[in-house]
């Protein structure tokens, strides 16, 4: 029996078809790529110390494979100078098959800290406080001293304020120190 205002509700014939055509649709657009290619880029990742989901979608959002990575200060948990790196991060960084950067913060002797990490270069990180468009050009500036194409640097840091400065700067992508060096994530 049919009620004032009530229209019987959305026609269900055809339901599982249209399901079923929404999955197809779904999966085709998903490329498939060869088993060995697959190994290889999990080769990659774990070369770089990633783990593979975090590696194939920074490759995916990007186009292209990671050859450097930007370690601030924060992330290294360097905050005075001549502080020992904490928990085996020095014997993280020497495995690393993809050229060191080094964002120092303030007040660190940036390339004393670059000589103990091996690090290929060295920055000051911008000063908490500054524009927007005084991070993005010090970034790309310091990219173009590095000829390094910044959609294939990854940051490693620990602040929000890093994180802004990795988006003005236009890198690859942005993960925290304890992600990267103990594989640890927060809940939020």
């Amino acid at each position: 029996m049919t009620r004032i205002g009530d229209n019987g509700g959305p026609a269900m014939d055809g339901t599982r078809w249209r399901a079923h055509c929404w999955h197809r649709a779904r999966a085709d657009l998903l490329p498939v790529l060869p088993v060995e290619v697959v190994r290889m880029r999990v080769r990659r990742a774990q070369a770089l110390g990633l783990d593979y989901k975090t590696y194939a979608g920074v490759r995916a959002s990007t186009g292209r494979d990671l050859v450097a990575f930007l370690f601030s200060s924060n992330a290294l948990g360097v905050f005075r100078d001549g502080a020992a790196l904490p928990g085996g991060r020095e014997c993280r960084l020497q495995t690393l098959t993809a050229s060191r950067h080094l964002g120092a913060g303030p007040g660190l002797d940036r390339l004393a800290l670059a000589r103990r990490i091996d690090a290929d270069s060295s920055l000051d990180l911008p000063r908490f406080g500054q524009s927007w468009a005084f991070m993005r050009d010090e970034v790309k500036t310091w990219l173009r001293q590095q000829h390094l194409p910044g959609d294939a640097v990854l940051m490693i840091g620990e602040t929000d304020h890093e994180r802004e400065m990795m988006a003005a700067g236009g890198l690859a992508g942005f993960i925290t120190g304890m992600r990267y060096f103990e594989g640890t994530r927060h809940a939020v």
